[in-house]
């Protein structure tokens, strides 16, 4: 299981969820089926991350030694299994770039959302993370569409550039309670 995340500037909150996921799946028996890159919406290639975002990183678990920022593509996008982007406008660049990724593109927030109303006896079981991750990214999408009926909520991230380091924090920990969250349903631990 692949996942992408995206960001504008692929600096701050995608390589964050980036190395977050890499950490979590270096706990898992099996660390090899759950791998994640990140890339921006307008990146400049090659810059390291924001040094407030890596040390909300550090703080968090992950490390953000090494990591180069990176422009999406759509080769980038056809490698993921599930591509999660920080917001909405994210989401539709990825798709307006790739539009039969649509059944497994969503923003974080909205998984986490979707995800939750996912009865867990409906995955298979966590010992092949390709299967059930495409399983769960089917279920997300019917109960998107329900869930849009019902609630117009924004599932944006807020991007921190420009903040505070409170604000880093704050938005740190934002993508660390979803993506773990979103993590633990994938892996079965919740």
């Amino acid at each position: 299981m692949h996942l992408l995340f995206v960001c504008t500037g692929n600096i701050c909150r995608s390589p964050t969820a980036e190395r977050l996921t890499q950490a979590y799946a270096a706990q898992l028996p099996d660390p090899g089926q759950l791998t994640a890159s990140s890339a921006g919406t307008r990146a400049v290639y090659g810059s390291r991350m924001e040094p407030n975002a890596e040390l909300v990183l550090n703080s968090l678990g992950g490390s953000g030694r090494g990591f180069l920022a990176r422009q999406i593509s759509p080769e980038i996008v056809a490698d993921a299994d599930i591509v999660l982007a920080m917001t909405e406008q994210h989401r539709t660049t990825v798709l307006h770039n790739s539009p039969r990724h649509l059944a497994r593109t969503f923003t974080l927030l909205e998984a986490i959302t979707l995800a939750d109303a996912v009865a867990p006896q409906a995955l298979s079981d966590p010992a092949d993370l390709g299967v059930r991750g495409r399983e769960l990214a089917l279920a997300m999408v019917r109960q998107r569409a329900m869930r849009h009926a019902a609630e117009p909520l924004s599932d944006d991230i807020l991007d921190p550039i420009g903040g505070d380091p409170i604000l880093f924090a704050q938005v740190g920990e934002q993508i660390a309670g979803a993506l773990t969250g979103w993590l633990d349903i994938l892996t079965g631990r919740r």
